[in-house]
């Protein structure tokens, strides 16, 4: 079984930890942050500061999420990944924004877990969770992982590279990947688009993996103050081709409920 554990970005060969940084026998090393996160990005992306979310996006995606709206997606996820029926199921949170998703997974059953995200500042606040688990800094074309050491893969919202994701899933293991579904958050854009329309479902496509399954989650939510309604329209697309009077209109409503529509995608190998 391949070690589930970040191996060097640089020559490819497995990282240890030594103290306060994890490196590897050809003498590459890489500082673990305060918060217990490393930064696994090299060349002219190294610093990770200045790409991704930023801090104010990360906090208020983190504030909105606490809030427990979401929750149904999560539990949901969690049931697929038991279902699997691994003792102690080694996952991988690809593109892990904030640490959401992993702490309620962590919650709900034992398994050992990774996270990572291209955004510093988003790992910086999965870390602060204090999760049995290491976020790392990294880009999803180039998962610093051994190959098939991924029990199951959770992919939500964000860019799919199919060869990253085959290489790391084990042979039997499993992604999960998340799109909205067709009336997500269709009453927040009812509010704010003169011609609402619904989302189409398309889930990615890939000769690299196969589409074993779906599921639907849908439920009703409400935000109780206008500032529960921005930070959801901040997370959203819509934030940036919404029109000035679009806008105007999102910031007089008071309160709002609103449909959350997800579909989940299970692929494999």
């Amino acid at each position: 079984m391949q070690p589930f554990f970040p191996v060097c970005p640089v020559c490819g060969k497995a990282l240890q930890q030594n103290g306060r940084a994890l490196q590897c026998e050809s003498g590459h090393s890489f500082d673990l942050a305060r918060e217990g996160y490393v930064n696994l990005l090299t060349g002219s992306r190294k610093s990770g500061d200045a790409i991704g979310d930023s801090r104010g996006m990360a906090r208020a995606r983190r504030a909105f999420l606490e809030q427990g709206r979401f929750r149904p997606l999560a539990d949901a996820l969690a049931e697929e990944i038991k279902a699997l029926g691994k003792e102690k199921p080694r996952v991988l949170d690809i593109c892990c924004g904030e640490g959401y998703y992993s702490e309620q997974l962590q919650r709900a059953l034992p398994c050992r877990l990774l996270g990572f995200d291209l955004s510093k500042e988003m790992v910086r606040l999965a870390a602060k969770r204090g999760l049995d688990a290491l976020f790392f800094v990294a880009n999803l074309s180039a998962i610093p992982l051994p190959d098939g050491c991924v029990d199951a893969a959770l992919h939500l919202f964000a860019p799919f590279h199919e060869a990253s994701f085959a290489r790391v899933l084990a042979p039997d293991g499993a992604l999960f990947s998340v799109v909205p579904g067709r009336r997500h958050l269709f009453e927040l854009k009812e509010a704010v688009y003169d011609t609402p329309y619904e989302n189409d479902e398309r889930l990615p496509q890939t000769t690299a993996l196969t589409l074993q399954g779906t599921r639907k989650v849908t439920a009703q939510i409400r935000l109780e103050t206008p500032d529960e309604i921005r930070a959801l329209f901040e997370m959203t697309p819509y934030a940036h081709r919404t029109s000035k009077e679009g806008i105007a209109r999102l910031h007089r409503l008071e309160t709002l409920d609103t449909t959350i529509d997800f579909v989940i995608g299970k692929y494999v190998r």
